[in-house]
């Protein structure tokens, strides 16, 4: 097969897509990867090409507040979505696939499969386009309203609407009219477990919940650690502490609470600053403190006494994956729906929403995280037994 895979997003958003090419190619199928610039993964061996947008860029010049995005809608997030929207045309016209994998971000992609008479597969990294009765859509509200839970997914169409000039330009690329209604997915695909989101019951047998898409690094640089934090990992007790793109708020007063919670604790503390949600100020430091860019998950999580994290679920899987419990500070989007899923399921404390963040709360919740640590090493019991991208291939292979 020849497989498209476009994303959209910051580096959670296109990790996944490059492990599922690098599956994929391995399997002796053709693969092309349409992503956006500087997101910070290894694509060695993949066949990537750019999307002309950066979401990094973005995020550092506004942050990630929704209040910024509405208020920069034309000069800002508008160019990036028509990069997005029109150059993933581009790349299917260029590279004539037999099936379009695509993010939700990428909303000419029905029209492109339907232009090229292919299957396109959702990748819905968040449960929040399939309706359910089980639980509302990811990124809306926190509590179930039992029977109204399906009416929350209509927010993710409604968003959509906002970038039909953009869809239009893409159906031009295609030498296509945008149609009223596009075909369905062939597939939908969530690479998240089932053992942290169990299966709803009245989801259709075309959702498929993969598991994970993970896979090994393959460049020399990618798996030799840095060397201060492999000697930090491997010092003695510590608390892992990074928020992602998650630039917002007072990333200085974060830093403070964190090293104070930390201390109180008697834990050592690792920070990834990332792209700027957490900073610690000169006052803050010392011997028991390290403070880097970004860390490899895999080789830190699973020597980490706990992990504080925005609750993306790249970072919940991985933490769980590692038998880590999370202590999760939600921000925005999807992070309060997995957070208060941890809790629900015993697998780690109540989230606090990162406007509610002091070190007082941060260190009741190191004190029990140690409560949720048979929880999580199941479920990372589980997860050792999955192959998320493997899952995901075999659903595509048979679509042609």
């Amino acid at each position: 097969m020849r497989i498209l895979l476009v994303t959209a997003g910051s580096r959670g958003d296109v990790e996944p897509f490059v492990a599922l090419a690098r599956r994929a190619a391995a399997s002796g199928h053709t693969v092309l990867v349409a992503a956006p610039d500087r997101s910070g993964v290894d694509t060695n061996g993949v066949d990537v090409r750019s999307l002309g947008v950066d979401f990094s860029a973005m995020i550092e010049s506004q942050g990630v507040s929704p209040i910024a995005a509405m208020r920069n809608l034309r000069e800002v997030v508008r160019p990036v979505m028509r990069g997005v929207i029109v150059n993933a045309a581009h790349a299917a016209q260029e590279f004539r696939p037999d099936a379009i994998v695509a993010h939700p971000k990428v909303l000419s992609a029905p029209l492109i499969a339907d232009a090229l008479g292919i299957p396109h597969v959702l990748v819905e990294m968040v449960p929040a386009m399939t309706p359910t009765r089980e639980f509302p859509a990811a990124g809306t509200v926190t509590r179930g309203l039992g029977p109204f839970n399906p009416l929350t997914y209509r927010a993710a169409s409604a968003a959509g609407a906002m970038f039909r000039r953009e869809v239009d330009d893409a159906a031009a690329v295609m030498r296509v009219r945008r149609p009223r209604h596009s075909s369905p997915p062939a597939a939908t695909l969530l690479p998240i477990s089932p053992a942290i989101l169990p299966r709803p019951a009245d989801w259709p047998d075309s959702v498929v919940l993969t598991g994970p898409w993970r896979a090994a690094p393959t460049t020399t640089d990618a798996m030799t650690p840095d060397p201060a934090v492999d000697a930090f990992v491997h010092g003695g007790a510590f608390a892992y502490a990074g928020f992602g793109s998650m630039a917002a708020g007072d990333p200085a007063a974060r830093g403070r609470a964190l090293v104070a919670a930390a201390r109180a604790r008697g834990l050592r503390l690792l920070v990834a600053t990332g792209l700027g949600g957490i900073a610690v100020p000169d006052d803050s430091r010392g011997a028991d403190v390290l403070v880097t860019r970004s860390v490899d998950h895999a080789a830190v999580l699973p020597r980490a006494a706990l992990a504080v994290h925005h609750g993306g679920i790249g970072t919940v899987q991985a933490a769980l994956a590692a038998s880590t419990v999370s202590v999760v500070v939600p921000f925005i989007a999807d992070q309060p729906f997995w957070g208060s899923l941890l809790q629900r399921r015993g697998l780690g404390p109540a989230p606090i929403p990162q406007r509610r963040l002091t070190a007082g709360r941060l260190a009741e919740a190191f004190a029990e995280a140690p409560e949720h640590a048979a929880a999580a090493a199941s479920v990372a019991e589980r997860m050792s037994q999955e192959d998320g991208a493997g899952a995901a291939l075999q659903v595509l292979e048979r679509l042609t």
